[in-house]
């Protein structure tokens, strides 16, 4: 088998070779463009290209120092400059992937941001990644943070129920009154869902005072009108 040719004829301007035996068979094999065929980058995920390679970045660095202040040396450096929809992106996929100190590091650059302002559904997001990593020392300061920030903090029930039901799932149910609490200094009315959560958490813990608490207090707001057994409700969203 020769080549019998070679031409630029291919797609893309790579060359095409044309083979034969005897000038009877001849197959062409042809060079393709094979980033035509790359998948796009971070498929389905709200990233654009500089925030996936300020993440890369931003791992690499961590690995690479081990001073934590060379590491806000380099977050400050490489993602200060980004826009807040990158700087939010960037902080989701951290937590996404269980980066906690670094998502720790960054969601303190927003916080400085003048755009920024206090969310609990944030918050909760932040604090059920920490807790699935049993860094339960951070849990406590990102509760603090929160309560801090009572006074400007954007505050839903939606939000405030999944909080309460992350921390109870970790059986952190001392985060979890101090969050309902919280619920009601900011004046978002606990709900029916609220109450339901909380009894059916306390009481399959075995924690019997704080489920009287509870219960008297979802009696002195709905009255005989609210039950707890037997009556599976969705998270209530407002």
């Amino acid at each position: 088998m020769a080549i019998r040719s070679m031409s630029c004829g291919g797609l893309m301007g790579f060359p095409s070779l044309e083979v034969g035996k005897k000038d009877k068979v001849r197959m062409r094999v042809t060079m393709r463009d094979r980033s035509k065929n790359r998948k796009p980058l971070q498929k389905g995920r709200n990233l654009s290209i500089e925030a996936i390679q300020t993440v890369q970045y931003l791992k690499r660095a961590y690995k690479s120092f081990t001073d934590e202040r060379q590491q806000r040396q380099v977050i400050e450096s490489k993602f200060s400059r980004l826009l807040k929809f990158d700087m939010m992106a960037i902080l989701c996929e951290l937590l996404r992937q269980d980066h906690c100190q670094l998502a720790l590091m960054v969601f303190a650059e927003i916080q400085k941001e003048h755009w920024y302002k206090p969310e609990v559904s944030l918050y909760g997001e932040i604090i059920s990644v920490l807790a699935k990593s049993a860094l339960y020392d951070k849990v406590d300061l990102i509760v603090h943070d929160m309560k801090a920030e009572k006074g400007r903090l954007e505050a839903k029930t939606e939000g405030f129920n999944l909080l309460l039901e992350s921390l109870m799932s970790y059986n952190l149910i001392e985060f979890a009154m101090d969050c309902f609490e919280l619920m009601k200094e900011v004046n978002c009315e606990p709900d029916r869902s609220t109450f339901k959560l909380l009894v059916g958490q306390l009481e399959s813990k075995g924690e019997t005072k704080l489920l009287e608490m509870i219960k008297k207090e979802a009696y002195k707001c709905y009255g005989d009108t609210i039950t707890f057994v037997n009556e599976p409700e969705e998270i209530t969203m407002k």
